[in-house]
């Protein structure tokens, strides 16, 4: 299958997108009503340090072939700039635009949503399946099932090569 890994990536993104929302809204119901940015970037942050796990482990498993610390902050570092992504639209329609005024507990739930987890989630996928494909887990370090397939390409290609230049 030519899309597995996107597949894979919004899979991971869909169980941490449940994860992240149900942290946010325990939050914002909770110790921090008054403060949705803060519970974003608290369920964002959590919500990151799962989708490492699963992405490094799963979605992306053939790729990186990096010492793992230096691909794990490569991908907190692409993911926290996600994270503040994903908050932003919330942050702007706080702090700029004063939406919490005048509205009522479900109204802003409802916002809350369309701007955290709609428009931040769709600006922080972007930017993250684009990166973390580039940078954190590239191509070119292969690793695993993926890998394999392509030692063994590059194998016969040089068995290929080497009995030519023997011949």
């Amino acid at each position: 299958m030519r899309h597995h890994e996107l597949i894979k990536f919004a899979l991971v993104g869909g169980t941490t997108f449940v994860f992240d929302l149900a942290i946010f809204y325990l939050l914002t119901f909770t110790v921090l009503e008054t403060k949705p940015v803060i519970a974003r970037v608290i369920s964002g942050t959590l919500a990151t340090i799962l989708s490492y796990i699963l992405n490094r482990e799963w979605a992306f498993k053939n790729r990186g072939g990096r010492e793992r610390h230096h691909e794990a902050l490569l991908f907190f570092a692409i993911s926290g700039i996600g994270v503040i992504l994903a908050a932003a639209p919330l942050f702007l329609a706080n702090n700029v635009f004063d939406v919490r005024d005048n509205l009522s507990a479900i109204e802003l739930a409802v916002v809350d949503f369309i701007l955290g987890f709609i428009i931040g989630n769709i600006l922080q996928m972007a930017f993250r399946f684009w990166a973390l494909r580039k940078f954190a887990f590239p191509e070119e370090k292969l690793r695993g099932g993926d890998a394999g397939s392509t030692d063994l390409h590059a194998s016969l290609a040089e068995l290929n090569d080497e009995e030519l230049g023997h011949a």
